[in-house]
């Protein structure tokens, strides 16, 4: 197992605390965290107002207050939750330069459970049937109004082919599964100067994904990368984690940080190098296209 190697292995790189027990060695220092907001905001969290309330009034009334009032507090609570995923999945699909759209269309369902709560919490009231149908109407078309819909055509790049874009997709959305798995790990710690050195290197791994949803050719050179290593990572981490659980060890906690020093240090590498190869392939088309117009006679005056 990759994750066995990683953390039977003693790291001793340039950039590796050479046993220091450093709560946050200098390589992760070198890259800012960017501060990530979560997309959820308190719009969304209100949400699960609502349903709260509506039980607590439903409990008073008579058999059929308080099954409609449950299905509604149900259908409400529900749509809050469906609304949350929505908004990251949305987040996420925003950040990246190559993306499928949400397998579900989770702020769609939540428009219409909030719309069907509605409903059902005002059908035994004055209004009635007619009445909670109009009332579930406006609220799904509110909810659209304040948190739209969930993206509907996949994200591509112009000039690449649909199989290259595909197969980028499945990797990063492979690599990421892998980066959120680390990030929940080390966060059930709460470590912070821990924390703060994972996101570093997570930050790192990122700027790889990034790069190669620019530039799909680049998925060859890192494929390895952001499935082998941050497979192993993750393996790595959870072995880590459960150690530090059960029984904090400072040798572990040593070579952990270690390891994420040379992660770090051979993913920025690997990442410069693909911006490198970039920049010579653009410079190499250019050289091209000026050498056929000065053949064209095309010349700058």
């Amino acid at each position: 197992m990759v994750g066995g190697k990683l953390m039977g292995q003693r790291f001793g790189g340039k950039f590796s605390p050479q046993g220091s027990t450093t709560d946050v060695p200098q390589a992760g220092q070198r890259n800012a965290v960017r501060p990530q907001r979560d997309p959820v905001g308190a719009r969304a969290n209100l949400m699960f107002v609502a349903p709260a309330i509506l039980l607590v009034r439903s409990l008073g009334g008579g058999p059929v207050d308080l099954a409609a009032g449950l299905a509604g507090a149900v259908a409400l609570a529900l749509g809050a939750w469906l609304l949350r995923g929505g908004l990251r999945a949305e987040a996420a699909y925003h950040q990246r330069a190559v993306a499928s759209r949400p397998a579900l269309p989770r702020k769609i369902l939540a428009a219409v459970l909030t719309g069907a709560g509605v409903g059902l919490a005002t059908v035994t009231g004055d209004a009635g049937v007619l009445g909670a149908a109009i009332y579930g109407t406006v609220a799904l078309i509110a909810h659209v109004a304040a948190f739209g819909i969930d993206p509907l055509a996949h994200k591509r790049l112009a000039g690449v082919d649909t199989f290259q874009q595909d197969r980028v997709a499945r990797v990063v959305a492979e690599a990421e599964a892998h980066l959120a798995t680390i990030a929940a790990r080390i966060s059930a710690l709460a470590d912070r100067p821990l924390t703060i050195r994972v996101n570093a290197f997570l930050d790192t791994a990122r700027s790889m994904i990034r790069t190669v949803e620019e530039d799909p050719r680049d998925l060859t050179g890192a494929r390895k990368f952001l499935s082998v290593y941050l497979q192993g990572t993750a393996d790595a981490t959870a072995k880590f984690a459960d150690l530090t659980q059960r029984r904090p060890d400072t040798d572990a906690r040593t070579d952990y940080l270690s390891l994420l020093d040379d992660l770090d240090q051979t993913f920025a590498a690997r990442n410069a190098r693909l911006l490198r190869d970039e920049r010579s392939d653009m410079d190499i088309e250019i050289k091209v296209l000026r050498d056929r117009l000065a053949r064209d006679g095309i010349t700058d005056t």
